[in-house]
């Protein structure tokens, strides 16, 4: 099978990145042909090149002659889409209809139904745009705080739902999550048309954490609101937690949340360990107890709950969208009530006091992720995902 990808890369590169490279090689380890093709938002220089990107996400020509090219050049059987968001655009649909060769999208995120994609707002879950036109998402001025940004991000959303375009020039969605894929049925994807697959990752090399000599939490991802970071920084300060917590990531609140707890009583518990590449990130989540993801937004699905599972590590995280549906209570982690410091610092004492229960949690999750999670099962998931599609196209 021949496959053409297509993908526009982020300033900050980040899971959604590594998730097209890691489906690349599957599909390349498994005998078929791919050609990806990217746009690099590193292009988008100064105020004239931010101009140019908003023209660009409602409607690029110069992509659709792109994909038109490599579509009559390679000869694909199938075009997946990663991220169209800006410089591609949905225009490459029209390519590849135009072709009639077989679209199959990816959904991230939820760009098709919030300008910002994330269904966040000043710290809270916001829905407001979903279903209707997001003009809310202007007011407010979600994308990157600039109402005139979020008028284009919102103006492409807008026209591509009265256009019909994420309804029928699309042959398949495919969602991470059940939770995500209600989400778009609600707002008016069809349901037939969407397929759910997972992340996965690669097995790491440190499996059996029979032999731990260490006892830390740890937190992995970018230091940003949504993720959480604060809750569970002012968790361990309001109830002066001494279980070690080890800080894997960066990001903008990185200095403020170093001077948060300087001179604290939790100082010397917490360590900030700045940005890890994959193989230190798996040997930091071989030695630890728990995988601590106190997230307050929708997440999609975040590979470094795969990386947990992979790792068996079990995971503590917030009872909140797919999150609720990844983790199993009791079963491969916990779930604590979102934002809540008091039921996060009650769920982090009881793992502190429960080391037997833990560990068994942790098998469980590499069970999962064998089940689940691997390459092997991603590849048939993906496959089948195709084969319906040409079948029906």
């Amino acid at each position: 099978m021949k496959l053409l990808i297509l993908h526009n890369r982020y300033q900050l590169a980040g899971g959604e990145d590594r998730v097209v490279q890691t489906e690349k090689k599957l599909l390349e380890d498994n005998g078929h042909e791919v050609l990806l093709l990217e746009e690099d938002n590193h292009s988008i220089i100064g105020a004239w090149g931010n101009i140019f990107a908003a023209g660009s996400a409602i409607y690029s020509f110069a992509s659709r002659q792109k994909v038109k090219v490599e579509i009559n050049n390679f000869c694909p059987d199938i075009v997946h889409v990663h991220n169209f968001f800006p410089l591609l655009s949905p225009a490459v649909y029209d390519a590849c209809s135009a072709a009639g060769v077989p679209i199959v999208q990816t959904l991230h995120n939820f760009r098709l139904i919030c300008p910002k994609a994330m269904l966040f707002r000043n710290g809270k879950i916001c829905e407001n745009c979903v279903g209707k036109a997001p003009l809310p998402s202007i007011i407010h001025g979600c994308y990157r705080n600039s109402r005139l940004q979020s008028s284009a991000v919102a103006a492409m959303i807008s026209l591509h739902w009265l256009r019909r375009t994420w309804q029928e020039r699309v042959d398949a969605y495919i969602t991470l999550t059940n939770f995500q894929k209600n989400k778009m049925i609600h707002a008016g994807l069809p349901a037939e048309k969407i397929y759910i697959k997972p992340n996965f990752v690669f097995s790491p090399k440190f499996i059996n954490n029979s032999n731990k000599s260490t006892s830390y939490l740890l937190f992995v991802g970018r230091l940003s609101e949504e993720k959480g970071i604060n809750i569970l920084i002012d968790t361990y300060l309001k109830y002066n937690l001494s279980i070690p917590l080890k800080i894997v990531g960066d990001g903008p609140l990185r200095e403020s949340l170093h001077q948060k707890i300087h001179n604290s009583k939790v100082e010397n518990c917490i360590e900030f360990l700045g940005f890890q590449d994959n193989a230190k990130v798996f040997k930091l989540m071989y030695n630890a107890t728990c995988l601590v993801f106190p997230s307050i937004w929708y997440e999609a699905f975040p590979l470094t709950i795969v990386e947990a599972f992979a790792s068996g590590l079990p995971v503590l995280a917030s009872k909140i969208g797919g999150m609720e549906e990844i983790i199993e209570d009791r079963v491969t982690g916990l779930h604590f009530e979102v934002g809540n410091l008091e039921s996060l610092a009650n769920k982090i004492k009881w793992v502190s006091n429960h080391p037997e229960i833990m560990f068994s949690m942790g098998n469980n999750a590499r069970n999962i992720y064998e089940l689940k999670y691997t390459p092997k099962v991603n590849y048939q998931y993906l496959m089948d995902i195709y084969q319906q599609v040409i079948r029906y196209k």
